[in-house]
């Protein structure tokens, strides 16, 4: 069975709940996937960093490494920010990726979320629970 290592990249604020959204969101993944190992970076404002985060995969014992964009759509960061620390070239979704003991392993870089079924259904939910409490407060 290969052992995965995901690497969820935010892109950090100045906030601290956009930290503490990204760790929970770490901790809801590691439950349903608990034989990957799955860690936490930012690209900037929050630490640890992508190379950092990077650094903390190389002890693990992985086959391969995901890193997970935890971004609606592609821009800038996507395209070239994450992609440049993450090591790869220009344009290529997958490299390789040295780990502590030498071993050389696959990394691979998801997608960003995008649109589809399952972020339709969560603003639904959301836009209900704003009309909800507008029904509350005007009671």
């Amino acid at each position: 069975m290969t052992r995965c290592g995901i690497l969820l990249v935010g892109h950090g604020s100045r906030l601290e709940y956009n930290k503490e959204l990204v760790t929970a969101t770490v901790e809801m993944m590691r439950e349903k996937r608990p034989e990957n190992v799955i860690k936490s970076c930012f690209l900037e404002y929050c630490s640890p960093n992508i190379p950092d985060g990077l650094d903390s995969m190389r002890c693990e014992d992985i086959d391969v490494l995901i890193a997970v964009p935890l971004f609606l759509s592609k821009g800038v960061h996507i395209l070239h920010d994450i992609p440049e620390l993450l090591g790869l070239e220009t344009g290529k979704k997958s490299g390789r990726f040295i780990l502590e003991n030498g071993k050389e392993i696959p990394l691979v870089y998801a997608e960003p979320i995008g649109c589809g079924p399952l972020l339709t259904e969560l603003l639904l939910q959301n836009a209900d629970a704003a009309l909800q409490g507008i029904d509350e407060k005007s009671r």
